[in-house]
């Protein structure tokens, strides 16, 4: 996965410890502190921001991971140009990058487990 190296992987194994640690994806985003939070006043609708709690750490991994893609990957790359001509800030892509590299990185974790052997 583009962005995901061996420490960030290190670090969502370490989150991630057991499935029914995290039983659903906005279980996992909420521990990754990239659920969506409204944050809009009476002047600005529409707007969020991420959870500032659950696991430092791993939000860390995933801000890392979510750098790199931004400036590396070409898909990306371009999802970020189509959503600045859209109006978007930097600050608002990078937190809609961050929350769809947890949907995708907990849905990887989930289909892993399940092709697992129980023991």
């Amino acid at each position: 996965m583009p962005g995901v190296g061996s420490y960030t992987a290190a670090v969502i194994l370490a989150a991630w410890s057991y499935p029914r640690r995290v039983p659903s994806e906005a279980a996992f985003a909420r521990l990754a502190g990239t659920a969506p939070i409204p944050a809009s006043s009476g002047n600005q609708p529409d707007r969020y921001r991420l959870d500032r709690g659950g696991d430092r750490r791993l939000n860390k991994a995933l801000h890392i991971a979510t750098m790199v893609r931004m400036r590396d990957h070409a898909e990306t790359r371009s999802y970020m140009q189509k959503r600045t001509r859209e109006g978007n800030t930097s600050r608002e892509i990078r937190r809609q990058l961050k929350r769809y590299l947890t949907r995708k990185i907990f849905r990887i974790l989930t289909r892993i487990n399940a092709l697992a052997p129980a023991t």
